[in-house]
Order: structure tokens, then C-alpha cells, then sequence
């Protein structure tokens, strides 16, 4: 199963979102600065803020999207403080409730 991903560097002071099927690899890499070309290899220390797990990766990818969109601090942070927020968006993305 996939999910949606948010991690974040204390160092540079940002967010940045993903998705993808195994956090735990794919946090590894960010921090190696496997993706060089990526915003991530700027600094090695992301850490996971939030995730959202257990979705299918159309799923996933959508719900990065509409994160992508919101680009804003306070949604991030109010993202992680509401579970309902996180709730409304797999019934919308799925739609389905869990």
C-alpha cells in the first residue's frame, strides 16, 4: 500500500510532500540526497512530520497533489492537528470513509 507524505527540515525551516510505497526507504533516500536534482538533497535532516498510510498509489498521488496545491504552512500544520482534514480528503480522493 501507498501513502501521502509530509517530512521537514529543521535546518532550512520546510515542508516538503510526497508519496510513495515504503516511507521508510524512501525517507533514507531524501536524506542521502539519492535525488539530486530533487529540492530534497539541500539538507539531510527531513524527518516525518505527518503521513497518510494504507491508500492505493492513484490515491496517494492525488492526494499529493491537492497538498501540492494548498502550499501553505497553516494547511500543513492544521493537517496534521485535525485527523478530520486528513479524513475529508480520503472520502474524497477514494471515496470511501475509514
Amino acid at each position: 500500500m501507498a501513502c501521502v507524505y509530509i517530512i521537514y527540515s529543521k535546518e532550512i525551516d520546510w515542508f516538503y510532500i510526497g508519496s510513495c510505497l515504503n516511507l521508510g526507504a524512501r525517507l533514507k533516500k531524501h536524506n542521502q540526497g539519492v535525488f539530486s536534482s530533487s529540492f530534497t538533497s539541500k539538507t539531510n535532516d527531513w524527518t516525518i512530520f505527518y503521513h497518510i498510510k494504507d491508500l492505493s498509489e492513484y490515491t496517494a498521488r492525488k492526494m499529493e497533489r491537492h497538498i501540492k496545491r494548498m502550499r501553505n504552512r497553516a494547511y500543513l500544520l492544521n493537517i496534521k492537528k485535525y485527523p478530520e482534514i486528513s479524513q475529508k480528503l480520503i472520502e474524497k480522493y477514494t471515496g470511501s470513509s475509514r
